[in-house]
């Protein structure tokens, strides 16, 4: 089963990825299924999120429904077993010298997704992506060679790269798509329309090489979700709480001047978010993140999932793309991560590195500033 237009993933519900409040196990299980419910047919899991019990929760929350009813995405790619957690910077990738070499990537990741399936209680996933893969996660053939063989194998049907967890990564795609397309189905990026840069420079490379697209962080911290105002309140540990000063106030007013798209269509602003994300090729599937804010008024979470599974089928023009993307423009806000010339001269680590010289012509072909 391919994706479809709307995707649930288990980093929703605050408890793997730490936004708003933690639901309780009971909650989050009900919530998977509400989302099923709801009418949303693909679900993303990751082996790393929990060390392994979001699989495991997963599949308790999707056991009462036929397996060919929804489409199953997996993500592996952190070293969770052998490797060991460096604080924030998480868990090595299995790619990492210090763990195995190019003979062993294959048996890595045959394992590895075999054990999510085992967590999850299932045979298959219609979607194995290579999770927040480094420098050699990008460009090894090893390590495509090796996702290849997941197909081969009957535990996969498709293929593709979900690079993280911090944005960037685009020239790093450029190189990966143009060497292993062949061996990749889909990719995941960020983007939404208050953060089309860099994930919009991205779309028209894997169009080029016949990549769809699943789009996240399509609420944008929860900004079109509706209830992050100037003055929220974030609990301690908040993945938001690292964003830059002013990014709610200036958020929310760059939505106002996009509202009168959305009221044109008859959209709520998550609504409008996904189909602008979606009215772009290749995006074929949206993916935010869905969160309960803190506070005894906060909006029910039940009510944001409901809201999203209830996406009509709009394609925005054209022209209001653009405008969109014109007011939305976050071109050179941050520091990217992925392959960088703000990087030469040191080591690689996990998320950054320096440019290789066969970055250079694939920069420059897709208008990729190395210096982002």
């Amino acid at each position: 089963m391919n994706l479809t237009k709307t995707a649930y993933g288990n980093w929703s519900g605050g408890r793997f990825m730490h936004f708003g409040e933690r639901l309780d196990e009971d909650r989050w299980i009900a919530l998977a299924r509400h989302a099923y419910d709801s009418g949303i047919r693909t679900f993303l899991t990751a082996d790393v999120y929990g060390v392994g019990k979001a699989d495991e929760m997963l599949g308790e929350a999707l056991k009462p429904y036929d397996r060919d009813s929804y489409c199953l995405v997996g993500m592996v790619g952190h070293d969770i077993y052998d490797g060991k957690r460096e604080g924030a910077k998480g868990y090595a990738r299995f790619t990492n010298p210090d763990l195995r070499g190019p003979d062993d990537y294959a048996n890595y990741l045959k394992t590895a997704t075999e054990k999510s399936l085992g967590r999850l209680g299932t045979d298959r996933f219609d979607l194995v992506m290579l999770h927040n893969p480094d420098s050699i996660g990008y460009s090894h053939p090893a390590v495509w060679e090796g996702m290849a063989g997941l197909k081969e194998a009957g535990l996969t049907g498709m293929t593709g790269v979900a690079p993280g967890p911090a944005n960037g990564f685009a020239i790093d795609l450029a190189y990966c798509f143009q060497n292993h397309h062949e061996n990749i189905d889909w990719a995941m990026i960020i983007l939404n329309p208050n953060e089309p840069w860099p994930g919009g420079y991205v779309l028209p490379i894997a169009n080029e090489f016949d990549i769809d697209i699943l789009t996240r962080v399509v609420d944008y911290g929860g900004i079109f979700h509706g209830d992050v105002k100037p003055g929220h309140f974030f609990k301690d540990g908040d993945h938001r709480t690292y964003r830059p000063d002013g990014w709610i106030e200036h958020g929310n007013e760059k939505l106002e001047k996009m509202r009168p798209i959305a009221e044109k269509y008859g959209l709520t602003d998550l609504q409008f978010a996904c189909a602008w994300n979606l009215s772009q090729a290749p995006v074929k599937s949206v993916g935010p993140t869905f969160i309960q804010e803190a506070g005894e008024d906060a909006r029910p979470i039940e009510d944001k999932v409901a809201e999203f599974a209830a996406l009509p089928d709009v394609t925005l023009t054209p022209d209001e793309v653009k405008a969109v993307l014109e007011i939305g423009n976050n071109e050179g806000c941050m520091q990217l991560k992925g392959a960088s010339t703000r990087h030469d001269g040191i080591e690689p680590q996990a998320d950054h590195w320096p440019m290789r010289p066969e970055l250079e012509p694939l920069a420059a072909k897709w208008n990729l500033n190395p210096a982002w």
